[in-house]
């Protein structure tokens, strides 16, 4: 979790010498003689701070620094010079260098110029971030979405942004379903329109129709002026319908009309006005068996439902954790001015190891009391009282997950050709029928799930990770195929 700063310097003796401050420093370092060199190793292996030389053989540090600013602009940069002339210090800086080190560099002067990089980069960071929140262009690249429980409900949702289709996103409470609604709407034609979010289950039951479809002045007592609804505020853009399950039974018939028609009737109008909206909504419950209960309508869900995404817990998720804390160590360090710098490896372990029945939510509260109450620049298992005093030993706790490369990140793997695969003999699932036809996806699809579950012993979250998809979309699968043996399943 130490950050990363790389030394691209022609001179052998300068990168030593300032590889050696880095490191005693505590931060991890990597080094390139030359610019090609440094340019590769910055984009391909990564780095959190560049220090360049800016006079090298072949390309020179203004070369170099033009290229990373193209290729890799958030990464910033610190310019080693031999020359303190205000000229070469001005064109650096123009260019996008964030500081400058006159050589030979002073190792307490290096660090703190690192420090103060770092500092700078979590505020533009979290700046840019907050911006893009509140433009509505949120996109998936800003997701912390590696683990391969997440890729589905990325890819998913950036199909899901090619249309106007209506999102379900389904998940338990705090593992970031707004998130994927803002980045559907970010990577959608919708991006920069409005994006109104309601929480159904924290309005009065009897403002729900004034808030969602407005009322016109004088419509009941207290309507002093008049409201255009969330309907109307969202027109154009995305509407949020959290916690949906909550929604009153008498809204939902409203709901269903606005849905249908494309327009609402604000409470005292004489005429309903016409919207566009693209609706999302997310809720924590099973929708289907509220609908057998009698607490949701039948045919309002099945107007929901058209397109669901099931979000994973944390715990399904782990190889994400580690990248999160970074993340949130950045966020409240730009927020509450703090000057954290990473979390131990025991704090990764213990904090991988941990349930968290909260999820992403829990985890970015308890990084926060964290951060207030470390007392030197590593967050350490001790600055987790709530945590650490309910997990085991250390020595018993497994390992920190790898860090699991980003899909696109992911090397391209020959496959087979098609025609060799449905021939294989030893494939435990029938690809084909009994004519030679190729069977439906549907069928083939339960045949792999009962395959895993019987493979796996019954493990859930091993066959949920192996098929690369959530709980409870797997279990609302095997619901749908009707698979039996639910008697020998095991949640772990």
């Amino acid at each position: 979790m130490a950050k990363t700063v790389l030394v691209i310097d022609d001179d052998p003796t300068q990168r030593r010498l300032i590889q050696a401050a880095v490191e005693k420093a505590g931060f991890a370092c990597r080094t390139a003689p030359d610019g090609e060199t440094g340019f590769t190793t910055a984009t391909e292996a990564g780095a959190d701070v560049i220090l360049l030389d800016l006079t090298m053989p072949g390309l020179s540090g203004m070369e170099t620094l033009e290229r990373l600013g193209e290729r890799i602009p958030d990464v910033p940069v610190i310019m080693l010079t031999a020359t303190s002339g205000i000229d070469t210090i001005v064109t650096a800086m123009r260019a996008g260098a964030v500081d400058f080190v006159v050589k030979p560099a002073n190792p307490e002067r290096v660090v703190v110029s690192i420090r103060n990089a770092l500092k700078m980069s979590s505020l533009t960071g979290e700046v840019k971030r907050l911006t893009r929140k509140s433009e509505g262009g949120m996109s998936f690249n800003d997701m912390i979405a590696a683990a391969p429980a997440m890729r589905q409900v990325v890819r998913l949702g950036q199909r899901a942004a090619s249309s106007d289709i209506p999102v379900l996103i389904l998940g338990e409470s705090g593992v970031g379903k707004e998130v994927i609604a803002r980045c559907i709407q970010g990577a959608s034609d919708r991006a920069g329109k409005p994006f109104v979010t309601v929480n159904c289950g924290a309005i009065p039951e009897n403002l729900v129709e004034s808030i969602l479809f407005g009322h016109e002045k004088g419509a009941f007592t207290g309507a002093v002026s008049k409201s255009l609804g969330k309907f109307v505020e969202a027109d154009g853009g995305t509407l949020f319908l959290d916690e949906i399950g909550e929604l009153p039974l008498d809204m939902q018939v409203k709901l269903l009309r606005a849905l249908q028609e494309g327009e609402v009737d604000a409470v005292g109008s004489r005429r309903p006005t016409k919207v566009d909206v693209r609706i999302v909504s997310a809720t924590n419950r099973d929708l289907a068996e509220q609908v057998k209960a009698g607490n949701f309508r039948e045919d309002l869900y099945y107007r929901l439902n058209v397109f669901p995404v099931d979000v994973p817990s944390l715990r399904e998720r782990r190889e994400d954790i580690p990248a999160l804390v970074s993340h949130f160590i950045s966020r409240f360090n730009a927020s509450e001015n703090r000057d954290v710098e990473t979390a131990s490896e025991e704090t990764l372990q213990m904090l991988c190891a941990f349930d968290w029945p909260g999820n992403v939510r829990q985890l970015e509260n308890a990084v926060f009391r964290a951060v207030i109450l470390c007392e030197g620049d590593t967050l350490q298992p001790h600055d987790f009282p709530q945590i650490s005093g309910v997990m085991p030993e250390m020595v018993d706790l497994p390992p920190v997950p790898k860090r699991v490369p980003p899909a696109n990140d992911l090397p391209a793997v020959e496959s087979e050709p098609l025609a060799e695969v449905l021939a294989a003999p030893s494939s435990p699932v029938t690809i084909k029928d009994d004519e030679g036809e190729l069977r439906p996806l549907t069928d083939i699809e339960r045949d792999i799930i009962e395959y895993a579950i019987d493979f796996y012993q019954g493990h859930m979250s091993e066959v949920s990770r192996r098929l690369g998809i959530g709980r409870s979309t797997l279990y609302r699968k095997i619901r749908e195929y009707e698979l039996d043996g639910e008697e020998n399943r095991k949640a772990g």
